[in-house]
């Protein structure tokens, strides 16, 4: 198939709580149907599953634009498909698609573009769709909105690569009307700000703008450890756009921030959102600043030429939790 061909992989997630909640026979009919009619609805518009894998489908299309059409109509009509189920047996699904060329061998599809999409589609989370910079180039005319996740490293992949979520809700929706507040409330940008330092109990870094993205969260994995049960895996992301510092959160329940100096004593939270970092302040990760035993990070910009070197990230097995 050629380079336009365009690889989605659909994965539902939640489904390890319909096979406790129904056991194992009736589970496995619900996810089929789901992933039937996921099926369906790519190949009206020209897709082609391609297979199942357990509770995920791999469907290529020949053009990016219907792939698109296709996902954002299965984030659109699967809570209203799964409206009438209890609540413990709803799933949501994650997407992640991805445009080059593919190789097909005995019905099965390889290369670099099937390689991405299944990787953003692990990266993101319930109900995004995550995609690339080769399928927002094919899909930029069309109404459907899209906005930047910077440069995000993707396992497999010698560079980081430019990636990007597609809004699929509707304009009146909570995230959207939340996100439009917060670019109100952004402050002004330390351009010059060329170092950002962090600190949470004894664990302190530096972190210089070509080290950027880095991850914050539970797992040792991420580039700065922050061993709470209340933290995500992976929880915020900080970027480097622009001549800014971004604070980008990722996590299940949430990002507080906090500016030193702000007399007003204003805090924002994030879910799913993002905000321009600017001189000092604090970071909750997963409760608000109310909450006396709330992780917080502290974090500095340093500004000018001086770029301190990056200390070693932290020993999540050595750090106990507050």
């Amino acid at each position: 198939m050629g380079a336009n061909t365009t690889v989605v992989f659909a994965d539902l997630t939640g489904s390890t709580g319909v096979f406790e909640s129904l056991g194992n026979a009736k589970a496995t009919e619900a996810v089929t149907r789901l992933t039937q009619w996921i099926g369906k609805v790519c190949e009206a518009h020209g897709g082609r599953v391609v297979k199942t894998l357990g509770d995920g489908v791999l469907i290529v299309f020949p053009e990016a634009i219907e792939a698109v059409e296709a996902v954002v109509e299965l984030q659109n009509s699967l809570p209203k498909r799964t409206q009438a189920w209890p609540d413990s047996q709803r799933m949501k699904l994650k997407v992640g698609v991805a445009s080059g060329d593919i190789v097909e061998v005995d019905g099965d599809c390889y290369g670099d573009a099937v390689n991405v999409a299944s990787r953003l589609s692990d990266m993101c989370d319930a109900d995004e769709i995550w995609t690339t910079d080769a399928v927002i180039d094919q899909v930029s005319h069309m109404a459907t909105r899209y906005r930047s996740l910077g440069l995000l490293n993707i396992r497999g992949k010698a560079e980081p690569m430019s990636v990007y979520s597609i809004d699929w809700e509707e304009e009146t929706s909570e995230f959207l009307t939340v996100q439009a507040s917060l670019n109100m409330l952004k402050p002004p940008v330390d351009s010059s700000a060329t170092t950002i330092e962090l600190s949470w109990l004894v664990n302190k870094a530096s972190y210089p703008s070509e080290r950027m993205p880095i991850q914050l969260g539970r797992v040792i994995e991420t580039d700065f450890v922050v061993n709470d049960p209340r933290v995500s895996r992976t929880h915020a992301r900080i970027e480097w756009r622009h001549g800014s510092f971004v604070l980008v959160d990722v996590s299940s329940y949430g990002t507080w921030i906090r500016f030193a100096g702000d007399t007003g004593n204003t805090e924002m939270v994030l879910r799913r959102e993002e905000c321009v970092l600017h001189g000092s302040g604090e970071i909750g990760l997963g409760a608000p600043f109310s909450d006396f035993s709330a992780p917080i990070v502290a974090f500095n910009l340093v500004l000018g030429p001086k770029k301190p070197g990056s200390l070693p990230k932290p020993d999540a097995k050595s750090v106990s939790a507050p």
